[in-house]
């Protein structure tokens, strides 16, 4: 994408974050900007860097002053790391390595699952699916502590299954059309990495950035545990 298209979609979404406050990319900020371009930043990334911060800016309180889109880099820098990993496009880089204990990452995932369930707006079928994956993370729970050696690579595998179920459940409660157009903004997102990357690895990689924006959209969390 064109780096000054990429700093016009931005302003235009942090707009209507700051309720049709429009604050210019402009200056050393456009080059920050066009560096999360050129590192192949996807644009629906940095919305999410940006929904994230904004978040949390209005829950201290009322409005103060608009949001900068310098303020959200953290935020859209911690995705893009976490957008990498999920899509196998690069290594992490050495020092982010930010996992979470076992207990804490299922209490995380069992308290999402919850809350998605709780939020409606899903098949019978999905509802069920929730229902059975909340069931069997608390009873793996009761053993996350203690739990060592090849009895725990079994309990990641069972985690990384049930993941992919949830997934899948989710991909078909979507329509067709939806799917499709899922798999469409995930080509896009690989696009700047395409020329470099193996025909496999690139379509491995285009999986994975589907299933993260179908777990996206039906509001999973990431069951897996690495």
């Amino acid at each position: 994408m064109d780096e000054a298209h990429y700093c016009r979609e931005l302003e235009a979404y942090l707009c209507r974050k700051n309720e049709g406050h429009l604050i210019r990319i402009v200056g050393p900020v456009f080059e920050q900007v066009t560096g999360w371009a050129r590192d192949g930043v996807p644009l629906a990334v940095a919305f999410r860097g940006i929904d994230r911060f904004c978040e949390r800016y209005y829950a201290k309180g009322a409005r103060r002053r608009p949001v900068r889109i310098e303020f959200c880099e953290a935020d859209i820098l911690e995705l893009f790391d976490d957008w990498r990993r999920a899509v196998g496009v690069a290594a992490p880089a050495p020092g982010t390595d930010r996992r979470e204990t076992l207990p804490a990452h299922l209490e995380r995932a069992i308290a999402r699952l919850t809350a998605r369930r709780a939020g409606g707006r899903a098949s019978d079928r999905f509802d069920r699916a929730l229902d059975e994956a909340v069931r069997e993370l608390d009873r793996l729970k009761g053993s996350a502590k203690s739990v060592r050696g090849e009895a725990r690579m079994r309990l990641i595998e069972r985690l990384a299954t049930l993941d992919r179920e949830l997934v899948g459940a989710a991909a078909e409660d979507l329509s067709s059309a939806e799917r499709d157009g899922l798999r469409r903004d995930a080509e896009q997102e690989l696009a700047p990495f395409a020329p470099r990357m193996p025909a496999g690895a690139l379509a491995r990689a285009v999986d994975a950035a589907f299933d993260r924006l179908v777990r996206d959209a039906a509001g999973l969390p990431i069951v897996a545990f690495d």
